[in-house]
């Protein structure tokens, strides 16, 4: 179980961008809470991953024999936001199960979906994803007084400032002009705070949402704002395009099947959205249509 658990050098490596050098105690510790919370709620490890916030234990229940998944992250904040959200769409076929909980040690413990191969991998279609905007909107309208959750303006100037470090860390200061950037970040701004306030999933793209049974699309891993719910659709409404006129049929077609989304509003997103998405595939050398319709968006 301890093997499982420790950390390699180039998963320390990517937390440390992310979290700050201190985040090295936290990967040293993590071998021992893991067995720590593995023997309080009965698991056995059987494999590991995660991404740039956590990791993940794939475990079996030692009396069911049931696959979880144990999520631990550095920072408990993020596994606090991740569990009220969670809870708030706790009857929603269309999001994962919280099974369990420790806040101080940033710990979840989720049920495992089934088929649960992520829908990047997948052909998807926008019925699919309506079922699942819709879902994710039956929630409480407003913060209430306990909750945990920033506002979606939080969320917009982590995911600006994440995109200026990709473009430093990447020395392509010259791939999208900074007044450009800055222009997309006050456009978002904009749209969250004039827009109408619900329950954000904040990081709603194929790669975090899994086949789940009947078909039925399952959401995993939120990054949960205060905000306006059409920011989710964003990533759906672009994959895989590249001209206007089927960026807006996409949008149309959405807004049919979604009550309450705004096509207005989701094609603005889009536009304030699009250098998010279009920076990390430029730095990666990508020139192909979609890349280069993106960045059309970003220009205006």
């Amino acid at each position: 179980m301890r093997e499982l658990a420790c950390i390699a050098p180039e998963v320390r490596d990517r937390l440390v961008v992310r979290f700050g050098a201190d985040v090295l105690g936290w990967c040293d510790e993590l071998p021992a809470l893991v067995g720590e919370l593995a023997d309080r709620w009965n698991l056995d490890l059987v494999a590991t991953g995660g991404g740039g916030t956590s990791r993940v234990f794939r475990c079996l229940q030692r009396d069911s024999g049931a696959s979880v998944w144990l999520k631990l992250t550095p920072e408990p904040l993020i596994a606090r936001e991740e569990a009220e959200a969670l809870r708030a769409w706790a009857d929603m076929p269309s999001v994962v199960t919280l099974l369990a909980t420790d806040p101080a040690a940033g710990a979840l413990l989720l049920e495992n979906v089934e088929p649960g191969v992520p829908v990047r991998q997948l052909a998807w279609n926008l019925p699919e994803v309506a079922a699942l905007l819709r879902d994710l909107r039956v929630s409480p309208p407003a913060p209430g007084e306990d909750s945990v959750l920033g506002p979606l303006s939080q969320r917009i100037d982590f995911l600006f400032d994440l995109t200026d470090r990709r473009l430093a860390s990447a020395r392509a200061n010259g791939v999208v002009a900074p007044t450009l950037l800055g222009q997309a970040r006050a456009a978002a701004l904009e749209l969250a705070a004039s827009g109408p306030v619900g329950l954000v999933h904040g990081d709603l793209h194929p790669a975090n949402v899994l086949s789940g049974p009947g078909a039925r699309m399952v959401a995993i891993d939120p990054r949960p704002t205060w905000g306006d719910p059409d920011f989710d659709a964003v990533d759906w409404v672009l994959e895989g395009v590249a001209d206007p006129a089927l960026l807006e049929q996409r949008v149309e077609e959405l807004a049919a099947l979604v009550p309450g989304l705004s096509p207005c509003r989701v094609v603005g997103w889009c536009r304030a959205l699009a250098a998010l998405i279009a920076v990390p595939r430029m730095c990666a050398g990508r020139d192909d249509a979609e890349t280069r319709f993106l960045m059309a968006l970003v220009d205006g």
